[in-house]
């Protein structure tokens, strides 16, 4: 299987900045993509931003121009720079991983448990 170790979240002001890393680590054998999706509160889970192993990136429109999405493909991590933040940023981020693994043929996704992104005003 494959672990994902979220870190980097916490409390910050409005129009500060937050630096969230996931790192992959298990029976990895390619990466598709990685992501970060977000829950607010009374709110439905929504995608952030997604990197595929070739770079390619996606960003929801709230986010665009603010929040940089990069992946390190040797050391199995992706990271979220987050400027410009906003209350409404709060939410859980959790990180995505999706790709093979040595023991499954087809490409999977799985889960990091989240970590907390509180932004006071």
């Amino acid at each position: 299987q494959v672990q994902l170790v979220e870190s980097g979240g916490g409390l910050a002001q409005a129009g500060g900045s937050l630096r969230l890393s996931c790192a992959a680590s298990g029976s990895i054998s390619s990466i598709n993509a990685m992501g970060w999706y977000r829950q607010a509160p009374g709110k439905q889970r929504e995608m952030v931003a997604t990197i595929t192993r070739g770079g390619i990136t996606s960003y929801a429109d709230s986010v665009k121009g603010r929040f940089t999405i990069s992946i390190d493909n040797a050391k199995n991590t992706v990271y979220l720079q987050m400027n410009s933040l906003k209350p409404e940023d709060t939410a859980v981020y959790y990180c995505n991983f999706n790709g093979r693994t040595i023991n499954y043929r087809g490409i999977r996704d799985y889960w990091g448990q989240g970590t907390q992104v509180t932004v006071s005003s």
